[in-house]
């Protein structure tokens, strides 16, 4: 008994001895493990060479699981954060020997190189994100290794290729984020057997073909969340769609989706966010509408017909509902005007009619009001600003009538209002001219009645008030209106004399003064104006000589002063500038039209002039030397003598003719020989023999992709420039034939920051296009060859930087918003911006060798068009042309004046314009990356700005991009903030679900200037 009580006492021994040794061996085990992930974490940062941020990784007692990018669970390493850190090594090879790593984030940084297969060893990963990187190839096909992930983001890098099918063998996926790639091949099937999935981003892959809707995707019954907008998607939304029963979110905007939108997708009862605006829709709009959790709707620029289904009046959740841009017809349903939680209501382009719901703004908290161009009657709702929260109205082009509605005049939130061309009548609500945030008042063409007041809200830049009765006197009040911009005060009855406060606007860049009733004479102080692009004062009762000021504004481009009562002779210097429009006739001038006037383009801008004389008949004007020298010859004997004087002149013009004819015949052989041809284009002073004999090596000032550039004297003082455009081939008759049409169509684009182009000289392989001379090259050579030296010796400082880039973009924005059809560079880069003697900037280069390429080498057009670092992502990858690659382009140049960089500034993955994106998105002080030879403490902050609108440019998405006009202005007020990150100037967020298009369509207002 004694022995078995001993053998009991030992058992429980042995048992807690082996559990004390399993609870040491686990110790150790832990430890182990610690001192293995503390020296995996050192070689990560002795791999990505010590950065700063990572400065508190040390060789210390310290737990390495209290670091900010470390997470751990149990003591060990389960997660590794390193966002936006400005890393550009590829990803560590062995990062995977945290063996318990299941969270690795690498977002928003450089990693260069294709898809690191060293992940696969992370036998745990769950979560994965290398988004707004540099990666680039394919995605590999052999992915689903990583068969345990549930979050995926790829998005933002360069891969390319087909999607890989294997992706639809991570089951456990919930979030894949695919969006801003470069994929080029297929959207696999495969997809549509995630059946976890739950949110999928694919939008904004331009280079994909044309994919119909991935139709196996309407299986995916989990999926919350599916952005597939501007990815080339074709064909019909099948109706299977209406399976995706837990979809919350859909943007399919901005492809080319036709035929009828589904019944089922307004059965969804979960959806919430709705986007399929501008696509190719058609057919009507469903009538049942049981997706009562909607809260945004934009179904804007289709082509749906048919009537507002009233059944989109019990949405009571509906925050946001665009239907602009279609062919709808009817009334809006009285129920929409009730809804709750609406605050914008866009509509704008359609064929509704009748009148509009009187309880608009008066329930819901309404911020815009967007109904124009339609055919809408009555009056506008009178509660619009009920709850103080409009911001915009639009209601232009209708058969509006009655009086604005009283309460506009106290809605401090207003910003924008614009109802022209309507039927509406009475004064202006008295508060609605000083009210806190009004911007644009555009009133045109209705019948309002009253006077000008003399204070205006500081925020007031344009006004629009022509075709109206508006009657009395510019109030001298006018100086105070500082930010005006525009000014239309057309067709109404103001009277007095323009008074000379109203010259004191520095901003106003277009005045419109026509047909009114303004008497004395012009205002000679207008120093002022130094925006003013467009100024009409015909049709008035004006008096006196035109003023020399006025040929001295800087950007004056039209000019009309026609129909009134102005007198003297024309100034040289308005010839010497060369309006693009101007129109002086049915005046009392006198004297000799300036010879820079006597051009076809001119031909109608100075008729009933009676004292007026030109040297040439081409302005339909008398003859300067064919007036009678006796003022008493008998008119009838005058008239005689004319007459006689034109026979004689016919008869020697028929024998002249019958002479030259015979000559012509006769030599007709050898003109077809002779090789050039020279096509003018402008009043020359020079032959073609000028020309041809001075291509010669010692007249060289510069090189092209096509050909050598030469100065060219043509006379004692004056030089030309030459580009010579060579072929490898000979030129054959009808490419040469399409080339000149362009170029003419070319040439008569006249401004004074484009550089003339006098006249091409052409044979059958070459073609010499002749420009005038700029005698300060070109700016590439001020900023980047070490030739910044002026005629005084001075630098290209910033004042001068500044100058040239208002230049620019001067030209540019002429060529993209006056021109008809707008003109597009295809070419701007600093090469190409010529500068004179006083340092005015004259957009130069047309990229015009492009016309003479074959069908089948355009191909390669990018590469012949553009130049690395200026050319747009979107024209690089689908050669698509239109005003927003100049944009791009003009982004670099002005990163290029503030940063003295040149635009492939970077490494092999990188250019000037990726460099800057990156400075703004780590927050580097601007101030530190900006060119040492123009950091000036009293222009800081315009540099700044004039950087931060560089980037502006360079946004990856082309609609995010200003436009020209938009930048012009931004340059000619500079000293302005501007705030990158705002999404007021339309930066990309990364993350997706703030991108929508309710803030797209909201970011400008729909006015009748689009």
């Amino acid at each position: 008994m004694k022995k078995f009580t001993s053998s009991c006492v030992k058992m429980p021994i042995l048992s807690l001895l082996s559990f004390l040794f399993l609870i040491f061996a686990n110790s150790q085990s832990h430890s182990l493990m610690y001192d293995e992930e503390h020296a995996v974490l050192l070689r990560i940062k002795q791999y990505l060479q010590n950065p700063p941020f990572l400065n508190h990784w040390i060789p210390s007692n310290s737990s390495h699981c209290t670091w900010p990018e470390i997470t751990c669970i149990n003591g060990s390493v389960t997660s590794l954060t390193m966002y936006n850190t400005n890393i550009t090594q590829t990803l560590p090879h062995f990062l995977c020997d945290l063996k318990n790593l299941t969270h690795v984030d690498f977002q928003l940084n450089f990693l260069p190189g294709e898809f690191p297969k060293s992940l696969y060893n992370c036998s745990k990963l769950e979560y994965l994100d290398l988004s707004q990187n540099l990666f680039v190839g394919k995605i590999p096909d052999d992915i689903d290794h990583l068969d345990g992930l549930r979050f995926l983001s790829l998005g933002g890098n360069n891969f390319s290729g087909d999607i890989p099918a294997s992706m639809g063998r991570l089951k456990e996926l919930r979030s894949l984020q695919l969006h801003q790639c470069l994929f080029n091949g297929t959207f696999p099937a495969e997809i549509g057997n995630l059946s976890n999935l739950e949110e999928l981003y694919v939008f904004s892959n331009h280079m994909f073909p044309p994919t119909k809707f991935p139709s196996s995707l309407t299986q995916l019954s989990k999926l919350k969340i599916f952005y597939m907008q501007e990815s080339n998607l074709v064909g019909e939304i099948p109706e299977t769609i209406g399976n995706m029963v837990a979809l919350e979110e859909l943007d399919l905007s901005v492809n080319d989706l036709s035929g009828e939108i589904p019944k089922s997708l307004f059965m969804l009862k979960n959806l919430s966010k709705l986007y399929i605006y501008k696509n190719s829709l058609s057919g009507e709009i469903p009538e049942v509408v049981e997706a009562f959790n909607l809260t945004e709707l934009d179904l804007s620029y289709n082509n749906l017909s048919g009537k507002i289904p009233d059944d989109l009046g019990k949405l009571s959740k509906l925050i946001f509902l665009s239907l602009s841009t279609n062919q709808l017809s009817g009334k809006v349903p009285e129920s929409i005007g009730s809804l709750p939680a609406l605050t914008d209501f866009v509509v704008f382009h359609n064929n509704l009619s009748g009148t509009l719901p009187p309880d608009f703004g008066r329930i819901s908290k309404l911020e815009t009001f967007q109904v124009a161009s339609n055919s809408f009657t009555g009056n506008l709702p009178e509660n619009l600003c009920y709850h103080g929260r409009l911001v915009g109205l639009t209601a232009f082009d209708n058969n509006l009538r009655g009086e604005l509605p009283e309460s506009l005049g106290s809605c401090s939130s207003l910003q924008i209002l614009s109802v022209e061309n309507n039927e509406l009548f009475g004064d202006i609500p008295s508060g609605l001219w000083t009210s806190s945030n009004i911007q644009t008042i555009k009133i045109n063409e209705n019948k309002f009645t009253g006077q000008l007041p003399e204070r205006l809200s500081e925020n007031l830049s344009d006004i629009g008030i022509g075709y109206n009765q508006f009657s009395g006197r510019i109030p001298h009040g006018v100086s105070s209106w500082k930010n005006l911009v525009k000014f239309n005060a057309s067709n109404n009855l103001f009277n007095g004399s323009i008074p000379l406060e109203l010259t004191s606007l520095p901003d106003l860049t277009i005045l419109l003064l026509d047909h009114n009733q303004f008497t004395g004479p012009l205002p000679s102080d207008i120093i002022s104006w130094k925006s003013l692009i467009n100024l009409d004062l015909s049709h008035n009762q004006l008096s006196g000589e035109i003023p020399l000021s006025i040929a001295q504004l800087p950007a004056l481009n039209i000019l009309d002063l026609s129909e009134n009562r102005i007198s003297g002779q024309i100034p040289h210097q308005l010839a010497l500038k060369r309006p693009t429009n101007i129109n002086l006739s049915s005046n009392s001038l006198v004297g000799r039209i300036p010879s820079e006037f006597e051009n076809l383009v001119y031909a109608s801008s100075f008729l009933n002039n009676p004292g007026l004389c030109a040297d040439t008949p081409v302005l339909n004007l008398i003859l300067c030397n064919s007036r009678p020298q006796r003022a008493k010859i008998d008119r009838r004997y005058a008239s005689h003598v004319i007459i006689i004087s034109l026979v004689v002149a016919a008869s020697l013009l028929a024998l002249l003719s019958l002479f030259l004819m015979i000559r012509v015949y006769r030599k007709r052989k050898q003109e077809l020989k002779r090789s050039w041809k020279l096509t003018s284009f402008q009043r020359l002073s020079f032959t073609k023999g000028n020309i041809v004999s001075s291509m010669s090596e010692h007249n060289i000032i510069g090189s092209g992709g096509y050909g050598a550039v030469y100065r060219v004297a043509v006379g004692d003082t004056n030089y030309v420039a030459v580009k010579k455009i060579l072929s490898n081939r000979k030129l054959e008759e009808k490419l040469v034939s399409s080339f000149l049409a362009e170029v003419e169509i070319l040439s008569n684009i006249r401004h004074n920051n484009i550089v003339k182009l006098l006249c091409c000289v052409s044979k059958e392989d070459s073609l010499l296009l002749v420009y005038e001379y700029l005698e300060n090259h070109s700016l590439d050579r001020w900023l980047h060859n070490k030739s910044k030296q002026t005629a005084s010796g001075s630098v290209l400082d910033w004042p001068k930087r500044l100058h040239i880039a208002i230049g620019a973009a001067q030209g540019l924005c002429y060529m993209h918003h006056d021109c008809l059809p707008p003109v597009v560079h295809r070419d701007v880069k600093t090469s190409n911006i010529l500068l004179d003697s006083k340092f005015n900037a004259k957009v130069a280069d047309f990229g015009l060798a492009m016309m003479l390429m074959k069908p089948e080498e355009l191909a390669t057009m990018s590469a012949v068009a553009g130049t690395f670092g200026y050319i747009a992502p979107e024209y690089a990858q689908t050669t698509r042309v239109n005003e927003k690659i100049d944009v791009y382009s003009f982004g670099v140049v002005l990163l290029e004046l503030t940063t003295g960089k040149e635009a492939n500034h970077g490494d092999e993955y990188s250019s000037l314009a990726e460099w800057a994106w990156r400075h703004i998105q780590v927050g580097t002080d601007v101030e530190d990356i900006l060119d040492k030879e123009i950091k000036e403490a009293c222009y800081m902050d315009e540099i700044c700005n004039i950087f931060k609108l560089g980037v502006m440019c360079t946004a990856t998405l082309p609609a995010s991009r200003p436009s020209m006009k938009e930048v012009l202005k931004i340059l000619l007020s500079c000293s302005s903030p501007l705030s990158i990150g705002d999404k007021n100037v339309g930066f990309y967020d990364s993350a997706p679900l703030l991108k929508n298009s309710k803030w797209e369509n909201n970011m400008e207002y729909y006015t009748d200037d689009d």
